[in-house]
């Protein structure tokens, strides 16, 4: 895909996850969450799993931010929904690698799937906060941390 495919498809998603931000909801049977904010932009997020035999069983998310920070949450929650803690994990890693890599360079979207859409955030290094504010909670939640994730 080129970097002018993934430019306009990421305006498109960005926009929709935005406007209909999926599995924007506090689940019933969750049973760990975390907290995240962050404070250069306002964003703040809530991260909702419900985690059974080491598996993301569902996962769901709340709060306020921007279009980008609104739209990683939503993509995220399709993306690890499934998927066992360790290939969470493994995707919070790819993902945070794919946002902070270097902007000059093709991006690595090979194991991403639809996250690949953020690549165009590299370029822009103070919106790389607002992509990762759901991951680093998630991953707040995945490992039961009680304070609140910061992204300064």
């Amino acid at each position: 895909m080129s970097s002018a495919e993934l430019r306009e498809l990421y305006q498109t998603t960005i926009l929709d996850h935005n406007k209909r931000p999926r599995n924007y909801r506090e689940p019933e049977q969750a049973n760990r969450r975390a907290e995240g904010v962050n404070p250069l932009c306002g964003d703040e997020v809530t991260v909702y799993l419900e985690v059974v035999d080491d598996v993301v069983q569902d996962v769901a998310f709340q709060g306020t931010g921007c279009a980008i920070s609104k739209s990683a949450a939503s993509l995220m929650t399709e993306s690890v929904k499934g998927r066992s803690v360790e290939e969470t994990l493994g995707l919070f890693d790819r993902f945070t690698e794919l946002v902070t890599s270097d902007p000059q360079s093709e991006p690595d979207v090979g194991e991403v799937g639809k996250l690949a859409v953020f690549a165009g955030v590299r370029e822009f290094p103070v919106r790389v906060k607002c992509a990762t504010l759901a991951w680093h909670t998630l991953r707040a939640a995945i490992e039961g941390r009680d304070e609140p994730v910061k992204t300064e």
